[in-house]
């Protein structure tokens, strides 16, 4: 498992019985999780009075108890800063677990040698995107949601990388790689977070199982002649790190050669010195 031990503005201080308490910068949050399935008895005072709670309904959805919550702060993890807020189905707008990501990929970039081109499709509110443009990379941000790609230039404001080379694009995923591919265009790394389900501008049905083999085959027609990383996230229940790991090694090791490496994703537990898994992640390299 890779885990993101490296945080100072969030701490996962207990989970047990379908609920995390973490800690954002001075608020304490309480939040749904599938994987926390066992009871253990639950002794961290912040269970009582957390500053915010969200309860899921038993009709779908959910809501925030926003408590003592402002409506958004700032939580920072090294040289970076970001922007949170309670936001609908349980998000803040940052998942502290690909931290661990953000890490390896600015170590790969700062280690090229070389200008390096990076692609960050489905890119949210731009974690990653901040990451690799601090590392020096040259960075294409794309996510459907404009409101999405408006917080992830405020976070890459933030963390003081806004004048670095970057293209903030609104658009649907595989509709913008089709026309790159048209236009001749290539990056050296490439990073995806495909939602497990999603619906696209034409009221097209995206669902990771059956989509996720043809979209990567898609994305591999970006990557440059001297590829240095590919790295693939999922948070889809059911689909293992294997079963990702597996998708790399047959479209990018099979073409370029190098090797992939997919692991768990966790975050460690104040209260019980464990950890929590919280997805998956493959990392493909070329070398």
């Amino acid at each position: 498992m890779w885990i993101a031990s490296q945080w100072q503005d969030y701490e996962l201080l207990d989970c047990s019985s379908g609920e995390k308490l973490e800690r954002w910068g001075d608020y304490t949050l309480v939040r749904p999780d599938p994987q926390a399935i066992w009871q253990t008895r639950r002794t961290d005072p912040g269970w009582r009075h957390p500053a915010g709670k969200y309860t899921r309904s038993e009709s779908g959805g959910g809501q925030w108890d926003k408590g003592r919550l402002p409506e958004s702060w700032n939580v920072r993890y090294g040289d970076l800063t970001f922007h949170v807020k309670p936001m609908n189905f349980k998000h803040t707008g940052l998942f502290p677990e690909q931290a661990v990501n953000w890490d390896w990929a600015m170590a790969q970039i700062r280690n090229a040698g070389r200008p390096i081109s990076v692609l960050n499709l489905f890119a949210y509110t731009g974690a990653a995107t901040a990451a690799c443009l601090k590392a020096g990379a040259s960075v294409c941000h794309v996510d459907a949601a404009k409101g999405m790609v408006a917080w992830a230039k405020e976070n890459a404001a933030l963390s003081g990388v806004i004048d670095r080379p970057v293209r903030w694009i609104v658009d649907d995923c595989a509709k913008f790689v089709e026309r790159e591919i048209r236009r001749g265009r290539r990056y050296d790394a490439i990073i995806m977070d495909p939602p497990s389900y999603g619906r696209g501008p034409g009221g097209e049905v995206w669902k990771l199982e059956t989509n996720l083999w043809p979209f990567v085959e898609l994305v591999r027609g970006v990557l440059s002649d001297d590829p240095l990383f590919v790295l693939l996230n999922s948070y889809t229940t059911g689909l293992s790190a294997s079963t990702i790991g597996y998708v790399c090694d047959s479209i990018f090791t099979k073409k370029y050669g190098g090797r992939s490496e997919s692991q768990e994703l966790g975050l460690p537990v104040t209260a019980s010195g464990l950890a929590l898994p919280c997805g998956a992640s493959c990392r493909w390299t070329c070398k």
